[in-house]
């Protein structure tokens, strides 16, 4: 049993369980934590989620949970785990069912007044323009060659058919795709056809179209390089691979589990089923993997498309919504750290955590490695999101930081202590316009259901997994239902 005893404090900010509280650590669990959020990590089992993952075959230096972290599949959502490329292994559980679920933002050239008047024309139009909720599609579906493409090419491919611009690509993590790394062959038929309809979609749960303004500006360098200043309308996406995603984890949790005694792999919870990332297996989930990411670039890529189409038809021709940046935090990805002082190749899960960058590093857009890569982090519903900064301190967490506010309330609960008619007139008071087809829906959602996103980003600011450079607040959100 986890309890208080059980942390040692490494700082203000960090908390450590050393690798002699189980027999089959590997590695200690560190948590970035504190304050009020401290006593919301006894209440699930996200803590004894976190133990778990220390003991994966190749872990090296800590299993990590941002402030973020509440109970997930397998890993605790906020987990980190980097491990060796030859004797690490590959966990669905470490990505999740929503591959690169991630983030968006569009930045406009318009202050707040300047459109105050249009506000909920605008919210109509983009929920007209872009379908969501649960299984939600268009109304024409891929067909599957062209689906080959998307999941081969991500953002890529759509840019190259016009649906956006190469700048698109330029402000997007990875360029907009795993080219090299996706194999379409590696996805079942099933996952295809279930992401068929969804390109252009937003799915349901906390996901989100959202028109914002910048409150306000913590670094004015590095929002100056963002390209974002107090009041200006911004517009966030929150959505990721929809079925397709859901299926693929689904299709090779079931080929792990059936091949993990063939590797000698035990585990302390089957829901973190593995296998070695030198394996058929293990190679074959990488290159799916890759396609459910592409795919979700290519699916946010699609929504920027439409939400461009909204804004043009209610503002005029000539309005552009220009990207920020475009960033995943569902993933598993090879990328070079630091390990016991040698540089190596390791494999990155991150659940429910946002990669973040430091200022220089080459793997971020040139126009950004002055200052770092930007990082978007949303808050629940009605409450502020943040744009933050990578940092070098962030090595530690294999620099990782947050990916929102983080749930303390399951949706059954949140349903069962608020109405969604309920939540809409508190937002209504505060002047957010909400657009959802779902009551049951925003009443899962409500503000209640999350942590303070302010307490969350205050702890990753203050131990420096990241920088604070602007706080966003909602004027509009098109709710997936």
């Amino acid at each position: 049993m986890i309890s208080k005893q059980s942390l040692r404090k490494i700082s203000d900010w960090v908390w450590e369980i050393p690798k002699s509280f189980r027999g089959d650590m590997r590695v200690p669990a560190r948590i970035y934590m504190g304050g009020g959020l401290m006593e919301e990590v006894f209440r699930d089992r996200s803590l004894a989620q976190l133990v778990n993952i220390t003991s994966l075959p190749g872990i090296v230096r800590h299993g990590l949970a941002m402030p973020d972290m509440h109970e997930g599949y397998g890993f605790p959502i906020g987990g980190v785990a980097a491990v060796e490329m030859s004797e690490g292994v590959i966990s669905p559980g470490g990505v999740g069912y929503d591959i690169n679920c991630g983030m968006r933002l569009l930045k406009s050239d318009h202050k707040v007044e300047d459109l105050e008047s249009r506000l909920n024309d605008l919210a109509a139009e983009i929920q007209s323009e872009v379908p969501s909720g649960l299984g939600r599609g268009r109304s024409k579906k891929l067909d599957l060659s062209f689906m080959d493409k998307v999941l081969k090419g991500g953002a890529v491919y759509l840019v190259e058919q016009g649906f956006g611009t190469p700048e698109d690509l330029v402000n997007c993590e990875e360029g907009g795709g795993f080219q090299n790394a996706a194999d379409p062959s590696a996805v079942s038929a099933r996952a295809k056809n279930r992401g068929r309809d969804q390109v252009g979609t937003l799915g349901s749960g906390n996901h989100f179209c959202e028109i914002q303004k910048v409150e306000e500006i913590f670094d004015d360098e590095k929002a100056a390089v963002f390209g974002l200043f107090p009041g200006q309308v911004v517009v966030m996406i929150h959505t990721g691979s929809r079925g397709l995603g859901h299926q693929i984890a689904t299709d090779f949790i079931r080929v792990m589990t059936g091949v993990m005694a063939k590797y000698q792999i035990t585990v302390p919870d089957r829901e973190l089923v593995c296998c070695p990332l030198d394996s058929q297996e293990g190679r074959e989930y990488l290159s799916a993997m890759s396609c459910g990411a592409n795919y979700a670039w290519a699916n946010r890529q699609m929504i920027t498309h439409h939400v461009r189409r909204a804004w043009t038809k209610i503002l005029g021709e000539g309005e552009e919504l220009k990207s920020l940046y475009d960033v995943a935090h569902n993933i598993a990805k090879i990328e070079r750290h630091r390990v016991a002082g040698i540089e190596k190749k390791v494999c990155v899960h991150r659940k429910g955590a946002t990669r973040a960058f430091p200022p220089g590093h080459m793997d971020i857009p040139k126009h950004y490695r002055p200052v770092g890569q930007p990082i978007l982090i949303p808050g629940s519903m009605g409450t502020a999101s943040y744009v933050l900064a990578g940092t070098e301190e962030g090595a530690e967490s294999f620099w990782s930081t947050c990916h929102g506010a983080g749930r303390i309330m399951s949706r059954r609960e949140a349903r069962r202590r608020v109405s969604g008619q309920e939540v809409i007139k508190r937002l209504e008071q505060k002047g957010v316009i909400i657009k959802c087809h779902s009551l049951s829906g925003i009443a899962e959602e409500a503000p209640m259901a999350y942590k303070n996103i302010d307490e969350v980003i205050e702890i990753v600011s203050e131990s420096g997994l990241s920088r604070k450079v602007a706080r966003l607040k909602p004027l509009a959100v098109v709710k997936g239902e």
